[in-house]
């Protein structure tokens, strides 16, 4: 008798309800019971990942173009205030053999760049120092008050008298559009840094403000800062139509020519032109903000 089976039976003696928790160890060459047979999993009729989002989205537009397009013929009435999406390659092409798209694009995307490029910098700046300087914040903290309900179209008397019907003046009209967005942006950001970090800063000698906004804020805050740079981009598109309505040449001004003559077809044109051309400035964004990015990886 072995030592483990001298001890199992000294507990079964002991407890008599412990032996059936004893388990007695199989020999090494025992035969294993045989598996069960798998078979192939049932096939789904709609897998999880088998579409891939790209198809899902393009499906999701040929179908809202589909639907479009089949209400508009089904219903007379409808093709006077809505065109049929099979009139937009056409019309799109008849406006850029004229050349009034290429002129029209050329024309806005002079001013919005001008607009973006300054409204952008001026709010990132002005947020940052407000989010760094307590002192400043609450100096300008009444004047952001006053100035923030004020929407962009108010200011289009003050842009058409001091830079008159040109591209400075739609610029202007950009440039308030998105400076509150970056300045917010900006502001929440540093904000949201760890004061821990602010502390670390002054143990090694850079306590100081350009200490503070070069070493700590401007770094921790880099993408918070970008992703309201990258809403500035999308609303200055928005802005575009705004700051063309009194005049100035580019496509919110084709826009209201054509919607003018109930040329509806251009006035699609036209849109589709602000969302391709907003698509190339955010994958354009997008890709410069990854190598901005690169040291948080």
């Amino acid at each position: 008798m072995t030592a483990e089976r001298f001890g199992a039976e000294q507990i079964a003696v002991q407890n008599p309800g412990a032996e059936a928790l004893i388990e007695t160890p199989e020999p090494e060459n025992a035969p294993q019971p045989p598996m069960p047979a798998i078979g192939p999993a049932p096939r789904r009729l709609f897998q999880p990942g088998a579409f891939r989002p790209n198809a899902l989205a393009a499906l999701g537009v040929a179908l809202f173009l589909g639907g479009w397009e089949i209400a508009a013929r089904l219903s007379p009435s409808l093709t006077a205030l809505i065109p049929l999406p099979s009139q937009i390659p056409a019309a799109w092409l008849g406006e850029i053999r004229g050349g009034y798209w290429t002129a029209a694009v050329e024309n806005s995307l002079s001013h919005y760049l001008i607009g973006v490029a300054i409204g952008s910098a001026l709010g990132i700046a002005f947020g940052v120092v407000c989010g760094v300087s307590a002192w400043f914040d609450a100096f300008l903290s009444g004047v952001v008050r006053i100035l923030r309900p004020i929407p962009g179209l108010a200011w289009v008397p003050f842009a058409i008298l001091w830079f008159g019907l040109t591209s400075g003046a739609a610029a202007f009209i950009i440039a308030i559009a998105v400076f509150w967005i970056n300045f917010f942006a900006a502001f929440g950001a540093v904000q949201a840094i760890d004061r821990d970090l602010m502390e670390v800063a002054r143990a090694f000698g850079h306590g100081g403000f350009f200490g503070r906004l070069t070493k700590i804020a401007l770094p921790a805050a880099t993408p918070g800062i970008l992703a309201g740079f990258r809403t500035g981009l999308g609303q200055a598109w928005m802005s575009v139509v705004a700051a063309e309505l009194f005049g100035v040449p580019g496509i919110g001004a084709r826009m209201m020519q054509a919607a003018s003559l109930l040329a509806t077809d251009l006035v699609v044109v036209y849109m589709l032109t602000m969302a391709l051309l907003y698509a190339i400035t955010d994958i354009a964004f997008l890709a410069v903000r990854r190598r901005l990015t690169q040291w948080q990886s």
